[in-house]
């Protein structure tokens, strides 16, 4: 089975139509589940209301599985603040993905957000696809 985790960097791109989500928008349907803390949502609803995106894009939400944690995510907040400093929102989302995936090698983790990007990949996260979007980029 083919499990994701999905960052809000990457929707918003597809929302957008933006460069580096076209090779993500034909690797996402291949997924069988991809899953998000909820605050994807109101990152992506927020800049959809900034961006005056019509309703359409509310499709663009459906096919998460959303993340509610039952617990304290200490251990996990732990775990990434262990390699250096993030960013609250980044922190959240690769806590929510570490609670998710008690073995990370197993999930995908989806971003565009390369400090994010990097922070996943530390964890164990297998980030190729995502890898592979930044390597066709010219530096």
């Amino acid at each position: 089975m083919d499990v994701g985790y999905i960052d809000t960097s990457v929707l918003v791109a597809v929302a957008f139509g933006e460069d580096l989500a076209k090779d993500l928008t034909g690797a996402i349907p291949k997924f069988d589940r991809l899953y998000s803390a909820n605050l994807l949502e109101a990152e992506f609803r927020s800049v959809a209301k900034r961006e005056n995106l019509a309703e359409s894009f509310e499709q663009i939400l459906r096919p998460i599985h959303w993340i509610f944690p039952n617990r304290s995510l200490s251990e996990e907040l732990k775990a990434v603040l262990d390699l250096g400093y993030v960013r609250g929102a980044d922190l959240w989302h690769l806590a929510a993905a570490l609670y998710l995936a008690p073995r990370p090698e197993s999930f995908q983790f989806l971003s565009l957000d390369r400090s994010q990007l990097s922070f996943a990949t530390r964890l164990g996260f297998n980030t190729s696809i995502c890898d592979q979007v930044f390597s066709r980029i010219k530096l």
